[in-house]
């Protein structure tokens, strides 16, 4: 069975950075899953969708972050230490 990817917990244990990152590896994999698709080399085509919802939790927790409805990973710990 195919793994799911991150759950909502662990996307918002990441920091800013590493959430950019793994957006960045999400939308790559999602290109080169559609690709295999299209060429019929794709046996499993819940990934391609495993893979969007991976995509719309980064996006969420960003777009949270961004609005301050979320508090940011590393920056409030930093805070908390001066």
């Amino acid at each position: 069975m195919a793994d799911k990817g991150p759950k909502m917990v662990e996307v918002r244990d990441r920091s800013d950075g590493e959430l950019v990152a793994s957006l960045d590896r999400a939308r790559d994999e999602l290109f080169r899953l559609k690709l295999s698709r299209l060429t019929n080399q794709l046996e499993d085509v819940m990934q391609i969708r495993n893979k969007r919802r991976e995509i719309a939790r980064i996006n969420t927790v960003l777009s949270a972050r961004q609005r301050g409805i979320e508090p940011r990973r590393g920056v409030t710990a930093m805070a908390d230490k001066e």
